[in-house]
């Protein structure tokens, strides 16, 4: 199998720290993002939607997204567990992984794609029509980033990890999605030390530098 990834995108960066903590090794295919290699043909034939990362089985069948990816290597390999396996730990992982990726990552994707020169005509990622631009969804983004990392705060001063237990799926997605918030100039508020403690934590663990 190949896993087409790219280096500084934050949703290859959560497949490839999921695999380093499962220690799972897969042939990897560089995408270049700068050049739009996404947008041409040749990965277009293997993802139609011109995104990263994607999954080509030897079979030929491709699994875009993520999550789906890292569910199907769960499935594969399942120690160490990172999605849980009791169902309390199954729903509070799944509950939590949801909430970071609708209310953080969104919040960073809105801010980043829609003030940046870059991203003109191209407000969302992937192979679209031209999506142009809307200023105030980036002015909503930093109201909405401000709002979770407070509620994301409160919850790391009741837990050592995001949804409790050991290290998990959630904790992955969320320190994938305040690295790219820094990039996009969101930060963490300074008198919010539970989040500090936690990233602290969590970028020491050698799959952090994945």
């Amino acid at each position: 199998m190949k896993l087409y990834d790219a280096e500084w995108a934050p949703s290859p960066r959560r497949v490839r720290v999921y695999l380093a903590e499962k220690g799972i090794e897969v042939e990897r295919v560089m995408v270049d993002l700068r050049s739009d290699e996404q947008r041409g043909d040749a990965y277009l034939a293997i993802n139609a939607r011109g995104a990263v990362p994607a999954l080509e089985l030897d079979d030929g069948e491709v699994i875009c997204e993520s999550a789906a990816i890292c569910r199907y290597f769960e499935a594969l390999q399942p120690d160490p567990p990172l999605f849980g396996t009791s169902p309390i730990e199954i729903a509070r992982i799944e509950s939590w992984t949801r909430r970071i990726e609708n209310d953080g990552y969104t919040a960073v994707v809105y801010a980043f794609r829609n003030s940046r020169d870059a991203f003109k005509d191209r407000a969302a990622s992937g192979k679209w029509p031209p999506i142009p631009q809307i200023p105030e969804l980036a002015t909503r983004g930093a109201i909405m980033w401000n709002a979770f990392v407070e509620g994301l705060d409160a919850r790391l001063g009741e837990t050592e990890w995001i949804a409790g237990g050991g290290y998990s799926f959630a904790d992955i997605t969320a320190l994938v999605t305040i690295d790219f918030a820094r990039a996009t100039r969101l930060a963490v508020p300074e008198g919010d030390g539970n989040i500090a403690r936690w990233h602290a934590a969590a970028t020491a663990r050698p799959s952090a530098a994945a």
